[in-house]
């Protein structure tokens, strides 16, 4: 026990001290996406998505991740952040569910997909993005959606894409926000 403690505390100091805030909307993957930064050295925490933004503020983050879940944005019942989150002026990053929340709040569609996605997928790039830095063109990776963007909101470009999801990557370099319909923590 003392080993693990011991070394979990080394860990945490080698981590860098970027606190990254991963909003949590419910998706089976939320605690691999903290488990994924944190393995590579960066200190987040998973927070619910209802989080008062008086108390993200305190926590400092440098950036947002909204995570997948398994509502569709458009339903009575979604769950949706404090629209403030948006105005923060922090790097945001959907996945998924967070994607679609990104596309809705600032103007674009969302419509249920006429192909759902729910495994492989190849993802094309549609731009040589500073965000795909050492990744390939053509990677395999994994969707599990019903929903998909139909019309991107004003400011994002796309910048990637799969055979069923012609929005499969989406960036807005202006104000910093990035979103995958894949789930780039899931590795097969």
């Amino acid at each position: 026990y003392q080993r693990r403690v011991h070394g979990y505390i080394n860990r945490r100091k080698q981590m860098k001290e970027v606190p990254i805030l991963v909003l949590d909307f419910g998706s089976q993957y939320t605690q691999l996406i903290a488990r994924k930064l944190r393995e590579s050295g960066v200190y987040c925490e998973i927070v619910p998505y209802n989080e008062k933004i008086e108390d993200i503020k305190k926590r400092n983050p440098k950036g947002i991740i909204l995570s997948g879940g398994p509502a569709s944005v458009y339903a009575k019942d979604s769950y949706h952040p404090d629209p403030a989150v948006y105005a923060l002026g922090l790097p945001l990053l959907g996945i998924c569910y967070g994607m679609q929340l990104l596309t809705q709040h600032f103007g674009g569609s969302v419509i249920p997909a006429t192909h759902q996605e729910y495994g492989k997928a190849e993802l094309k790039f549609e731009s040589d993005h500073k965000i795909f830095k050492d990744t390939t063109c053509g990677q395999i990776v994994w969707m599990s959606h019903g929903d998909r963007v139909e019309t991107l909101p004003a400011g994002f470009e796309k910048i990637g894409y799969s055979e069923n999801s012609p929005y499969a990557a989406i960036a807005d370099e202006k104000r910093n926000m990035y979103a995958f319909q894949f789930h780039p923590e899931v590795f097969h």
